[in-house]
């Protein structure tokens, strides 16, 4: 019975009970009338007024007693109902260690689709935090944040979904970063890239999950055309978009286990158009410090303006210096300048001594999941620290945009290198590929790829080293 249908129902008159209450009143008057005759003409009539006080006051404090008990009592029955719990655990799963997903599946466009794909996952203990729509047009990608049973795993959780009607289902594990709400998540992305050109490969890599990001110059080294010419909307293929780079170039990015969506286009292309209209932008933090010898040394980050003082630092290096950094033809090394100053590729990080000369430049290049990292220092700048400080430096900015791994191409006889990898006091790992040393860093704790690196070799348009 409904509350409505309850509420009539105790509103509905009943003749039979206005007879009983009458019949009653109609008692009560006479046991009054009795009584009150007993009192004024029975010799026990202050006795029984007094017995009657008496038992009035037993009643009432019966009353009192059992009402309270009855009041402090659980409930006769459960009702089925379960308090949250104060940790943010989903209903009945007490004293249970939960999870975070990140989940997308692609659901009919038809009524009552997703309230069925909500209740298979409601009948799994699983709770959902967070949900996006993603239309297209013959269905709808959603995208879930959830929180579920550690012991429910992912293929468990995949065949729900797919019980419940999702297709081309997706599934990873995701962290606390993963709560923030949507526009907030696209406001800080939008705010990071505004202040530094070199947050845009990062911005997309967050908003977009695992995919693979390219940025190819608008021409080689050599001058010969690379990128391909772009329309000014966009391209969006099912795993693949393309954009113009800022730079010139293009700017492209593939996902093979996750198809792109329209609204993911319209994200990414909003970052790269205000990207474009910012222009290149660099904090211009600047930090003195003092050498163990008391030189003091600015170190500050650098872009493409400081190409031409780049250059007269090469042209101070000996041969052997040039050598160990490009692992190439050393009358080569002025023409990676370029690529590797711009904040497009990662960041760089300058040293100044005190009268402004540009000294050792150390540099953090974006490639995929791990980054490269490489330093040049002036020879007689060497042995002064100046390299130990900016790798330290770079492996943390590393860290803190979230690599898995930093690794460094270089020689066996670099072991000005080698030490400084050693210094940072994280978990190494040294492999020796077609001649080169390659030692990779860990700063995240996440354990490093093993797999054939390209960037080993040296290509014409990549200028990786």
């Amino acid at each position: 019975m409904t509350e409505a249908s309850s509420a009539h129902a105790i509103r509905r008159p009943h003749w039979r009970r206005d007879v009983v209450e009458l019949a009653a009143l109609f008692t009560a008057v006479a046991v009054a009338d009795i009584i009150a005759n007993m009192v004024a003409h029975g010799p026990s009539g202050p006795v029984m007024l007094c017995s009657a006080a008496v038992a009035l006051l037993a009643t009432a404090g019966f009353h009192v007693w059992w009402s309270r008990r009855h009041e402090n009592a659980s409930p006769p029955t459960d009702t089925g109902a379960t308090a949250a719990s104060p940790d943010g655990q989903a209903p009945g799963a007490e004293g249970q260690e939960t999870v975070l997903w990140r989940m997308r599946t692609t659901v009919r466009d038809e009524p009552g689709s997703l309230a069925a794909l909500c209740t298979a996952l409601s009948a799994r203990r699983v709770d959902i935090l967070s949900l996006q729509t993603h239309p297209l047009s013959d269905g709808t990608v959603d995208e879930f944040l959830l929180r579920a049973p550690d012991a429910l795993t992912s293929a468990a959780l995949t065949r729900t979904v797919a019980d419940a009607g999702g297709a081309h289902s997706w599934l990873e594990r995701a962290d606390t970063h993963d709560l923030v709400d949507a526009p907030t998540r696209m406001l800080g992305l939008a705010t990071r890239t505004a202040l530094d050109s070199a947050e845009l490969p990062l911005a997309l890599r967050q908003l977009l999950g695992r995919c693979t990001i390219r940025s190819v110059p608008a021409r080689s080294l050599s001058g010969q055309p690379l990128a391909e010419q772009v329309p000014t909307e966009g391209v969006l293929e099912e795993h693949i978009m393309k954009f113009r780079d800022p730079s010139g170039g293009s700017l492209t990015l593939e996902r093979p286990q996750l198809p792109f969506t329209p609204t993911e286009f319209a994200r990414v292309r909003a970052l790269v158009d205000l990207d474009a209209r910012l222009g290149q932008r660099v904090p211009p933090r600047r930090e003195v410090l003092t050498l163990p010898e008391g030189n003091e040394i600015t170190v500050r980050r650098a872009d493409t303006s400081d190409l031409a003082a780049a250059r007269e630092m090469h042209d101070r290096c000996s041969s052997k210096t040039l050598g160990l950094r490009y692992h190439g033809p050393v009358g080569d090394a002025d023409r990676y300048l370029g690529h590797l100053l711009s904040p497009r590729f990662g960041r760089t990080l300058a040293v100044e001594t005190a009268s402004g000369r540009l000294v050792a430049l150390g540099h953090l290049l974006w490639d995929g999941d791990e980054t490269e990292v490489a330093l040049l220092v002036e020879d007689t700048w060497q042995q002064r620290g100046i390299g130990a400080e900016l790798l330290r430096r770079l492996v943390a900015m590393a860290a803190e945009a979230g690599c898995a791994s930093v690794y460094a191409i270089t020689q066996a006889s670099n072991t000005g290198m080698v030490a400084a990898m050693r210094g940072l006091g994280l978990p190494l790992d040294y492999q020796i590929e077609e001649g080169t040393l390659v030692i990779t860093a860990r700063p995240t704790g996440v354990p490093a790829r093993r797999e054939h690196r390209e960037s080993v070799r040296a290509q014409d348009g990549t200028a990786r080293r």
